[in-house]
């Protein structure tokens, strides 16, 4: 259990480790690959090992340096497996959906499964469009949800649709494997598609590695099967994700704190725009090449569309406690999707400091300024939450925080470094 020592101001600089998303990402391109690649800053965590040890099932070789992880991509050419191989991805919905369409590039049978929680992370819509491209694939349980059998024998290609409004992921999964189908992938977005700035991210990664994705506004993706991805050094940049609880503390605090290895102009991180967030509720802002400076100031609720950053949203959820009025949180269902019910986990701990907070079927609404008190808070195995809460220990005495190691999950060192605040 953490206890959290509360701040009446700080003054501090962090630098930021490796960005999760581009981590899984950049490991999927550079295996595809023919040849070796070094992935410098590369994200030593619970998620991005699980996607590791995956991929080395299909015979990737995987050699640690330092911060730097060398892979020995197969150029599309897995080992075949003989007899039916399990892969286990914890709770890790990005190892899953991502690896999901590269397996069915291999030869033979994967069964991938997670924990009990991943068996309740929906995964139909993808494998209904690996379906469509001729993927032999099924949820075992036939509920829509891990474990998801295939029978691989590569990925035939062609036209499908997909909905957008449970995971960008799922797409993702299907770009980053097309330039190895058969023949070219065409994919049609039916319905608003949610967190669409992972999409950025996915085709960005694709085209550092020498891959070109057609596309369509966030409609209609195509993907020419004639291309290979090319091993090269790749340096991952920094987590605006990760850097957002740094930001949050010097919000809350009315303090400054630098955060580095953050390139907010050419990022194509989504939660870069939490900085937009933070400005309209207050904190002065200040961004440098490879940093960004936060001051924090006397801050104001609003009202927010999270549909596009919804990582963010529990620790918007944090400052929106300390902010004067109301603070509306919309458009985010899907958070009830990951490793917590996100929307309904936060009303829940929330609730338990005292705060008046209301969960609806989308968001949530928060009314800042209350008399909050110290509690034992329980971040139901999800490292976001339990990263916020320890936003909200710096204003709130008394607050410790269950299973926080759970935190691992994308950011390791968290503990360490906000110690050192």
């Amino acid at each position: 259990m953490k206890e959290i020592r509360s701040l009446t101001k700080l003054n501090a600089t962090v630098t930021i480790p490796g960005s999760k998303s581009i981590t899984h990402r950049a490991i999927i391109a550079a295996s595809l690959a023919d040849g070796e690649s070094l992935l410098k800053n590369f994200l030593k965590c619970e998620d991005t090992l699980y996607t590791v040890n995956a991929l080395e099932k299909l015979g990737v070789d995987y050699s640690f340096d330092g911060e730097d992880l060398r892979v020995k991509g197969r150029g599309g050419a897995f080992q075949t497996a003989v007899t039916e191989k399990e892969i286990f991805l914890g709770n890790s919905g990005t190892s899953f959906r991502l690896l999901t369409s590269l397996f069915a590039l291999g030869q033979g049978k994967f069964l991938m499964t997670g924990t009990s929680r991943m068996l309740q992370r929906p995964i139909g819509p993808l494998v209904t469009a690996l379906n469509q491209l001729g993927v032999d694939a099924f949820c075992v349980n036939k509920d829509d949800c891990p474990p998801v059998l295939i029978n691989a024998e590569g990925i035939r290609g062609g036209s499908v649709n997909i909905a957008g409004d449970q995971s960008s992921q799922f797409l993702s999964s299907l770009l980053l494997s097309g330039p190895y189908a058969v023949n070219d992938i065409e994919i049609e977005i039916t319905g608003k598609l949610v967190s669409s700035p992972y999409v950025d991210i996915t085709t960005d990664v694709m085209k550092q590695f020498g891959v070109d994705v057609e596309r369509y506004d966030y409609k209609t993706f195509r993907v020419c099967s004639d291309q290979k991805y090319m091993p090269r050094e790749f340096i991952i940049q920094g987590d605006a994700s990760s850097a957002s609880y740094f930001w949050a503390a010097a919000a809350v605090t009315g303090g400054n704190v630098i955060t580095k290895n953050i390139y907010p102009s050419v990022t194509r991180q989504g939660d870069i725009r939490f900085l937009q967030i933070l400005q309209r509720m207050g904190a002065d802002i200040k961004t440098e090449e490879d940093r960004v400076i936060i001051h924090g100031g006397r801050l104001s609720g609003i009202d927010a569309d999270m549909g596009s950053m919804p990582d963010m949203v529990p620790t918007l959820a944090a400052i929106a406690l300390f902010a004067e009025g109301k603070t509306t949180i919309r458009n985010v269902h899907h958070l009830r999707f990951k490793e917590s019910d996100r929307l309904h986990c936060v009303a829940l701990e929330w609730g338990r400091l005292g705060a008046h907070i209301e969960e609806t079927d989308d968001g949530l609404t928060i009314y800042g300024g209350d008399s909050l008190k110290g509690a034992i808070l329980d971040p139901h195995d999800d490292h976001r939450l339990a990263m916020s809460l320890a936003v909200v220990g710096l204003m709130v005495p008394g607050i410790k925080i269950k299973d926080e190691e759970c935190v691992r999950k994308s950011f390791p060192k968290f503990w360490d470094m906000w110690d050192r605040l």
